[in-house]
């Protein structure tokens, strides 16, 4: 049973424009609701959309700019912390979980049902789901999986495929398909870490975000976790046919060095190939001088990023 405590809302460490709340969730396991106390309810009445934000690996929420423009476009917002990410991280390493990781990534549609549907439960009528990166790739799954949680999906710098030549690709497949099942927690690769530092104010960049939660150093990826990013995003590179309207949003283009005016995560080509098999109302849009997380881009990319979004969410919904 759900305690009270655990379904209360609490003072959110962005201030005092945010709340955050426990979802439990099957297994003991446990994610984190964060809203944006004025966009939700007002004149005392719940806005009719909301707009649920879900992170990227080793990410979390720390957006409260994009809070704000959302709540200034009369829309509701909230954002998730996946199990193991962000503010839910103790409780998931508490139970001898690694950080930011899960053997199998399906595990997370039990974590965006939870939230969708607190969400719904505040008595919005229709629900954006906003997935970056690896959200970008676990929203559409999902949302395919559950017709009807969500009304529109918004996807910024989806992680459908990896950033790496052909062969490189193939190799690492199968690798790390055989090692996976014999040693699910090795670790194969590490995540880097020029783009984070490259976004920091501590190395010069615009934004304040906690290196614990979002890291500055080498991350370990493993096995097992890869493995099921891998098998998801060949699910999605078959296509999944969804019925809401989807708006897929990119930098202009990929780089290996310009951390803040491109996007040096992940290829943008392989998001505009994927794209079209998302369902039979995508939109794509690129946006010039991008980062991978484009609402983190310098000025003037992010605002334009924000107005393409909000332009079709009023558009979509």
């Amino acid at each position: 049973m759900t305690s009270l405590e655990s379904t209360a809302w609490h003072p959110d460490v962005l201030g005092p424009d945010f709340e955050d709340r426990t979802l439990d969730l099957p297994d003991g396991a446990s994610a984190t609701l964060v809203r944006h106390r004025a966009s939700v309810a007002p004149d005392d009445s719940p806005a009719r959309v909301a707009v649920l934000q879900v992170h990227g690996f080793a990410d979390y929420f720390f957006h409260p700019h994009v809070a704000r423009a959302v709540a200034d476009a009369g829309h509701a917002f909230y954002a998730v912390d996946l199990r193991g990410h962000g503010r839910s991280w103790d409780t998931q390493v508490a139970a001898g979980g690694d950080p930011n990781q899960v053997p199998d990534i399906a595990v997370y549609a039990q974590d965006l049902d939870a939230a969708a549907a607190a969400v719904r439960a505040a008595g919005h009528e229709r629900l954006v789901v906003l997935g970056h990166s690896t959200g970008g790739l676990i929203v559409p799954l999902w949302a395919a999986a559950r017709p009807g949680r969500a009304d529109a999906l918004v996807l910024n710098s989806p992680w459908v495929g990896q950033n790496a030549s052909l062969p490189a690709r193939w190799a690492g497949t199968l690798a790390v398909e055989a090692l996976a099942p014999l040693a699910p927690r090795a670790v194969v690769s590490h995540l880097g870490v020029d783009y984070a530092r490259a976004l920091h104010q501590g190395y010069g960049g615009e934004w304040d975000f906690d290196p614990a939660w979002k890291p500055h150093d080498p991350f370990p990826v493993r096995a097992a976790w890869f493995r099921s990013v891998l098998r998801a995003q060949r699910r999605l590179a078959r296509g999944v046919d969804l019925d809401v309207p989807v708006l897929v949003v990119t930098s202009d283009r990929t780089t290996r060095t310009e951390h803040l005016t491109s996007d040096t995560v992940l290829d943008v080509a392989h998001m505009w190939r994927i794209a079209p098999r998302l369902g039979e109302d995508v939109s794509l849009v690129t946006v010039a001088g991008g980062t991978h997380d484009l609402a983190l881009s310098p000025s003037p990319a992010r605002e334009e990023y924000r107005q393409v979004v909000l332009d079709w969410i009023a558009a979509a919904v």
